[in-house]
């Protein structure tokens, strides 16, 4: 019989916890919750009635939150919640993620994402991208006037040069996937390929300068939205 392959499971994060639990406890009973949280460390969290209020990690959860009992945050909060993590780790990325999402008004320092990188530049240069690509096929390309003869000559002996002349002569969108990533470019009424800022004659071209693949088949690679809305390869448009 073949080896079958044993799924291992996966181990929790988080392995105990307490929550919502009066800070009347430590008065009351100090001993029982020792023999619980003594040597753990993780997250904790401190409310106000049903408000949060504070968060913070520990090495020794008892010692923390004895200190909250007497420090400027005495009479401030009255209940606590406590996640003892398995490994200490990520244990600081995890506090910072919860100051972040949570926005506590006790904690002062909000946490720093060290190395994590933000991702709102690149989104916005997305976003201007497909809302250029938007205004252009809505509207078209307006060409402008050339009064020098030669010139417009020029530029259609280059046009006849470049493999999409003619297909598209208001401009089109074209898309593309690879390893899981899309791809949007725009055909400009001179034939050119328009991605990422900056301009290619022809599909492969764009491809690879997308993929940064060695060799690719644009016409393979690119699709339009035919009069169907539905998308093909622009390899279709030489059939």
């Amino acid at each position: 019989m073949p080896n079958k392959k044993i799924k291992r499971k996966s181990r929790s994060i988080i392995v105990g916890h307490l929550e919502r639990i009066s800070s009347k406890v430590f008065d009351q009973y100090r001993k029982q919750i020792t023999d619980i949280i003594k040597g753990n460390y993780g997250v904790y969290a401190l409310y106000r009635r049903e408000k949060l209020y504070y968060i913070g990690l520990a090495t020794d959860f008892r010692k923390r939150i004895n200190q909250h009992l007497r420090d400027r945050h005495k009479g401030k909060w009255s209940h606590f919640s406590l996640y003892i993590i398995r490994k200490s780790d990520h244990i600081r990325e995890i506090e910072t993620l919860l100051l972040r999402i949570t926005n506590p008004t006790g904690n002062s320092m909000k946490g720093k994402l060290k190395n994590s990188r933000n991702l709102a530049p690149k989104l916005k240069r997305l976003m201007l991208e497909d809302f250029k690509l938007f205004v252009e096929e809505t509207f078209g390309g307006k060409k402008n006037k050339v009064l020098n003869k030669k010139a417009v000559n020029s530029k259609r002996k280059t046009k006849d040069k470049r493999p999409l002349h003619g297909y598209f002569p208001k401009g089109k969108v074209i898309y593309a996937s690879y390893k899981g990533k899309d791809y949007k470019a725009w055909i400009c009424s001179n034939a050119r390929i328009k991605y990422n800022g900056k301009y290619y004659d022809s599909p492969s071209i764009a491809g690879i300068a997308a993929t940064r693949k060695k060799r690719l088949n644009g016409w393979r690679f690119w699709k339009y939205k035919n009069p169907k809305g539905e998308l093909v390869y622009i390899d279709a448009l030489r059939k």
